[in-house]
């Protein structure tokens, strides 16, 4: 049983499933869903389409460079079965699936850490140009005082220059 990735979207295809297109010069194209032939049909880039693998990718949405990738190269060279290299192999492809997994984890909470820092940045200038929604009323009353103050003070001298003008 051999499962096969989507030659457009990059999803796998199980035995039964999908669609082959074979051109003129023997190239096996092989899709998940029509959605994916059509597209191919189209001439549609997968790089540009929002929801393929290849645009994740390039986008920088998803690891594309990584060492445990090399371990699912498909490899035709036949090996003679062995009891023991057949034990070491799923034991090893499970390894690799473990690894795979916590690299993808560490690589998303990488992203998510960039995005936390632009929205703190964010609320704390929302929080500096908002400020005196949230000031205490102790703060308040002191500048209310001080405003009175300075009031109190400049309607004394104002008498005192409207004599002089006159």
């Amino acid at each position: 049983m051999r499962i096969e990735n989507c030659y457009f979207c990059g999803s796998k295809i199980y035995p039964g499933h999908g669609i082959q297109f074979v051109r003129n010069d023997c190239k096996i194209f092989r899709f998940c869903r029509s959605k994916c032939h059509k597209s191919f049909k189209k001439k549609r880039n997968p790089r540009k389409v929002r929801w393929t693998k290849a645009f994740r990718k390039a986008a920088g949405k998803e690891l594309a460079v990584d060492p445990s990738f090399e371990f699912e190269r498909r490899r035709d060279v036949p090996v003679k079965y062995n009891r023991e290299l057949w034990g070491k192999t799923v034991r090893s492809i499970r390894r690799v699936q473990e690894i795979k997994a916590r690299r993808q984890s560490q690589f998303i909470k990488n992203r998510m850490r960039a995005g936390q820092k632009l929205a703190d940045e964010h609320d704390i200038k929302e929080v500096e140009q908002n400020i005196h929604i949230i000031e205490t009323p102790a703060v308040d009353q002191k500048t209310i005082k001080a405003a009175a103050m300075a009031r109190r003070k400049s309607k004394t001298k104002a008498p005192a220059l409207a004599m002089e003008v006159e």
